[in-house]
C-alpha cells in the first residue's frame, strides 16, 4: 500500500494534446506484447468509467478554495514518469502485457489478505516492479495486464520467490466494465483504486492525447473517501485536506505543448 500519499483523479479535458476528445480506437486484444507495451489506442475501462469521463463541466467544490490551499497552491507538480532515480531507485510505475500463454501463480498475500484477490495471476518471475532494476523496500507496485482476457493485476509491495510471488494486497479488475471494491476495501492503491488506468504512457502522448484523468499523489489526505474511492489511509480529519478519490481539473486557460519526444 502506498505509505505516505494519497491518490487523485486529475480530469485531462483540458490537458490532451490534440483535439479527439474522449474517443477510443483501439482494442484489448490489438494491445502489444512485453514491458511498456503499446496499447495501441485502447484505453482501459468503459467510456463512462471515472477514470474516462470528461470533467470539463462538472461543478466546482464549495470547498475548492480550501482544499487547493491545504494542498499548497504554488508548489508543482512533479512527473513520475520513469526518468530519474529516487533514493537509488527508478522513479515512475511500470506495467507488462502478456497473453493467455503466460501460466498464472499463486501469489501468497502476507498483509491485506481479507481485502484482496486471491489469483491465482500471469506474473511471470521477470515482471517488472516499481523501482526496477533496483526496486528497494518500498511499495514495489506490479502491474500486468492479461490481453487476451482484459484482465489487469496489480501488487502492492510484490516479491518474487522463484516462481511464485508474495505482496501485501493484491486486485484483479475486470478492464471491460466499471467495477469498484468494496467499501472501505484497499487495492494495490491505497484509495482502492487501480493504478495502470491513471498512468501516462509514452504510446499515448506519441499519439498526440491523454484520453483519461491521470493518477497523482499529495502529501497528507483526509480520513475519508469519494467514489470510486473505496478507503483511506489516514487519521486527518481536517475537511479542507483532500479525501482519496479527489477529482481534480486543470483550468480551461491551462495549455500543454509536446515538444520533441528523444527518449523512451
Amino acid at each position: 500500500m502506498e505509505t505516505v500519499r494519497g491518490f487523485i483523479l486529475v480530469g485531462l479535458s483540458c490537458l490532451a494534446f490534440a483535439s479527439e476528445g474522449f474517443a477510443q480506437n483501439g482494442t484489448c486484444a490489438g494491445i502489444s506484447l512485453g514491458p511498456g507495451a503499446n496499447l495501441n489506442g485502447y484505453r482501459p475501462f468503459p467510456s463512462d468509467n471515472a477514470w474516462n469521463t470528461d470533467i470539463s463541466a462538472a461543478p466546482v467544490d464549495p470547498n475548492s478554495a480550501n482544499i487547493i490551499s491545504f494542498i499548497g497552491a504554488t508548489a508543482p507538480l512533479h512527473p513520475d514518469f520513469g526518468a530519474g532515480l529516487y533514493l537509488g531507485n527508478t522513479i515512475g510505475i511500470p506495467y507488462g502485457v502478456e497473453d493467455a500463454t503466460q501460466p498464472k501463480v499463486p501469489v501468497k498475500i502476507v498483509a491485506y489478505k481479507n481485502e484482496s484477490d486471491p489469483g491465482p495471476m500471469p506474473l511471470p518471475p521477470n515482471a517488472l516492479i516499481e523501482g526496477y532494476p533496483n526496486p528497494g523496500d518500498g511499495d514495489r507496485h506490479v502491474l500486468v495486464l492479461d490481453k487476451d482476457g482484459c484482465w489487469l493485476y496489480e501488487l502492492d509491495r510484490g516479491f518474487p520467490k522463484g516462481s511464485l510471488w508474495k505482496a501485501d494486497s493484491t486486485a484483479i479488475w475486470d478492464m471491460t466494465i466499471n467495477e469498484q471494491r468494496p467499501y472501505t476495501w484497499t487495492s494495490a492503491d491505497a484509495a482502492g483504486l487501480p493504478i495502470f488506468p491513471g498512468l501516462v504512457r509514452y504510446d499515448e502522448v506519441a499519439d498526440g492525447a491523454i484520453n483519461h484523468a491521470i493518477r497523482g499523489t499529495v502529501p497528507v489526505t483526509r480520513q475519508a473517501f469519494t467514489p470510486p474511492a473505496s478507503h483511506w489511509a489516514s487519521s486527518v480529519t481536517d475537511p479542507n485536506a483532500p479525501p482519496m478519490g479527489l477529482r481534480m481539473r486543470l483550468k480551461a486557460s491551462f495549455t500543454f505543448r509536446a515538444s520533441r519526444l528523444t527518449t523512451r
